[in-house]
C-alpha cells in the first residue's frame, strides 16, 4: 500500500525560500505588523526612550506585535509566549526571529496599561474608518473574570470571626488536654507545638482584621488585594474582577471598556459619559439590565441627554403590598403638583425634607391622612399604626421615563442580550479567557482586559472586512509615517549646519507646516 511521503530533512534544496517567501500574502501576521507600524506608539504613552549604556532594548512595536498575536491565537502566558518565539515561524517573521525572555515580555504587559487602552481606542477609529459603528444602539453589561486570588484567600468580618471562633475552640480543647496530662512529656510537647500553632493563625487573623477596619473595606483579598468577592449568578459568587463594556448593535463591535472590582449599580453613568465621547454625539439608545436600575445612574444619563433601557427589576417582598393590585406601579405621579394619586383616589403629599439614605440617591416621604379610614387599607400596607408611604427618590422622574420607553419599545429592548452577549460569549467560551493572567492591582488587570477587546476587535475587523482591504487602507498611513521620518531626519542634519537662531526658528516652523500639511492630506 502506498502511502504520501514526507522529504528528506538532510536534502539540500535547489531553490531556497527567505521567511518572507514562508508567509502567505494573506495571513493575518502581515496584518498585525501594518496595524501596529502605522501607529504613534509615543503619543500612546509607551516608552519610546533608548538607553545609552547598558544592554539595548526591545522596541515597544515588537512586544506589542508579540501581545497582540498571541492573544489573537489564545495564548496569553508570556513563558508560553517566549517558547513560541522560539519555534514558531509566523513569529520568527513578525519579530524578525527577535526572541525576548519572559520576564520582558511580562514587563511590557504590567507597565502599559494605559498605552493599551489607546491601541484598543484606534481598533473602534479603524471600525469607524470602514463604517462599522452606527452609533445608534448600544448594549452595556459586566462580566467576572476571575482573578489570581482564590476564595480561601479572601476575607471578611464574618469569616475572620468564624475563623476566630474556630481557633478560640481548639486552643481551649488543647489546654484542657495538657492540663490533664501529667506522665507523657512528648504528649505535652506536642500538645504545645499545636497550642503555639493556633496561637499563629490567631495573629493573622487579628491582623487581618486591623487592616480592614484600617482601611474601612468590607473585604480583603491577601494574593492580589484589589479582586474582591462577587456574585457570579444568583448565590454563586468568586473572587474576581467586573469587566464593564458598551457595546454597538451593528456589528458587535465593544467601544470602550473599564476593569472594576465592585457590582454593575453605579458603573452605567461612567461607561455612558465615555460612549457619548466616543461616537460623537448623544443621538443614541443604550440598553442595560436590570442591575443597572440606580435613580442616581438614570439622573446621569439625563444630563448627557442619552435615552437609555434598563430592565425593571422585580419589587423586593418588603415593598410588595398584601394586594398587587395596590404597588407603588398602580400610584401615579404628578410632576406639576409634586404628589401620588393613589389606586383609591387619594392624594399623597410631602413635607418637602429630604432625608439622607445609606445606599442609593436622597429620598421624600409622601403619605396621607386618608389611610385611617381608608377601606383598602389592609389590601394597601401592612403596617398596623401608620398609613401608606411612598419613598420618593432622587431621580424617580427619570426612572419613570425609563419605564416608558421599555414599555413602548420592548422589541427593542430584547435585542440587548444578543448585542452585548457576544464579545463575552466569543471571549469567554471560545478562547477560553474567563480569568485575569495579571495580579496585584485593578490596573494590571485592565492590561490584561485591554490586550482581549484589542484581539476581539481585530478578529472581527479581519472576518468582517478582510485582511487585504485593511492592510490597504493602512497603507497611507505607513506611508505617511515614512515620510514623516525621512523628513525628520533630514531637517534635523540640516539645521545642526545653521548658525542663527532666528533661521533656527524660521526652519522648524516650515517642517512643523509640512508635517501639518501632509496630516491634513491624508485624512482628506
Amino acid at each position: 500500500m502506498k502511502f504520501i511521503q514526507g522529504q528528506n530533512r538532510s536534502q539540500i534544496q535547489l531553490f531556497t525560500l527567505t521567511l518572507d517567501d514562508a508567509i502567505e500574502a494573506d495571513n493575518e501576521v502581515r496584518f498585525i505588523d501594518a496595524f501596529v507600524s502605522s501607529l504613534n506608539l509615543a503619543e500612546f504613552g509607551f516608552d519610546l526612550s533608548a538607553g545609552e549604556n547598558g544592554r539595548p532594548c526591545y522596541h515597544p512595536a515588537d512586544l506589542l506585535k508579540l501581545f497582540i498575536y498571541g492573544y489573537l491565537n489564545r495564548i496569553r502566558s508570556s513563558r508560553c509566549l517566549e517558547k513560541e518565539c522560539h519555534r514558531n515561524i509566523e513569529l520568527m517573521w513578525l519579530l524578525k526571529q527577535l526572541k525576548p525572555d519572559h520576564n520582558t515580555i511580562a514587563n511590557f504587559r504590567r507597565d502599559n496599561p494605559k498605552a493599551i487602552k489607546g491601541v484598543f481606542k484606534e481598533t473602534v477609529k479603524v471600525a469607524k474608518y470602514f463604517n462599522l459603528i452606527g452609533g445608534q444602539l448600544l448594549a452595556g453589561d459586566g462580566t467576572k473574570l476571575r482573578a489570581q486570588n482564590s476564595k480561601k484567600n479572601n476575607f471578611n468580618q464574618k469569616k475572620i470571626d468564624r475563623h476566630l471562633q474556630y481557633i478560640e475552640n481548639k486552643l481551649n480543647e488543647y489546654n484542657q488536654a495538657l492540663a490533664k496530662e501529667d506522665g507523657d512529656s512528648a504528649k505535652k510537647r506536642k500538645l504545645q507545638e499545636e497550642i503555639n500553632k493556633q496561637e499563629g493563625r490567631k495573629e493573622k487573623y487579628h491582623k487581618l482584621e486591623a487592616e480592614l477596619k484600617a482601611t474601612g473595606e468590607k473585604q480583603i483579598s491577601t494574593s492580589d488585594p484589589e479582586s474582591r468577592q462577587l456574585a457570579i449568578r444568583n448565590i454563586i459568587t468568586e473572587v474576581a474582577y467586573n469587566v464593564q463594556t458598551t457595546v454597538d448593535a451593528q456589528h458587535n463591535l465593544p467601544i470602550d471598556y473599564a476593569v472594576t472590582n465592585e457590582n454593575d449599580s453605579k458603573a452605567m453613568g461612567l461607561m455612558l459619559t465615555n460612549a457619548v465621547g466616543i461616537i460623537g454625539h448623544n443621538h443614541f439608545t443604550a440598553l442595560y439590565d436590570k442591575g443597572y436600575h440606580t435613580a442616581s445612574e438614570f439622573a446621569t444619563a439625563a444630563k448627557l441627554g442619552v435615552d437609555v433601557m434598563v430592565a425593571i427589576p422585580a419589587l423586593p417582598k418588603n415593598s410588595q403590598a398584601p394586594d398587587p393590585a395596590y404597588n407603588l406601579e398602580h400610584f401615579k405621579y404628578d410632576s406639576e403638583q409634586h404628589s401620588y394619586t393613589c389606586p383609591m383616589g387619594q392624594t399623597l403629599t410631602t413635607n418637602g425634607k429630604w432625608h439622607k439614605a445609606s445606599r442609593g440617591g436622597d429620598f421624600q416621604l409622601f403619605r396621607t391622612p386618608a389611610c385611617k379610614e381608608c377601606n383598602a387599607r389592609p389590601k394597601c400596607t401592612s403596617a398596623k399604626h401608620n398609613g401608606r408611604i411612598i419613598r420618593y427618590v432622587t431621580g424617580s422622574i427619570d426612572v419613570a421615563a425609563n419605564k416608558a420607553r421599555i414599555e413602548a419599545n420592548p422589541k427593542l429592548y430584547k435585542r440587548r442580550q444578543a448585542i452585548v452577549e457576544h464579545p463575552y460569549g466569543t471571549i469567554k467560551r471560545q478562547w477560553g479567557f474567563d480569568h485575569i493572567m495579571t495580579k496585584k492591582s485593578i490596573t494590571r488587570a485592565s492590561a490584561d482586559v485591554g490586550l482581549i477587546m484589542i484581539a476581539y476587535n481585530l478578529r472581527r475587523l479581519i472576518s468582517i472586512v478582510g485582511i487585504d482591504a485593511l492592510i490597504g487602507a493602512l497603507r497611507p498611513l505607513l506611508l505617511l509615517k515614512q515620510v514623516k521620518k525621512a523628513l525628520r531626519n533630514t531637517f534635523m542634519h540640516q539645521i545642526q549646519d545653521l548658525e542663527e537662531m532666528n533661521v533656527k526658528v524660521q526652519f522648524l516652523s516650515h517642517y512643523q507646516n509640512l508635517i501639518l500639511f501632509l496630516n491634513k492630506s491624508i485624512a482628506a
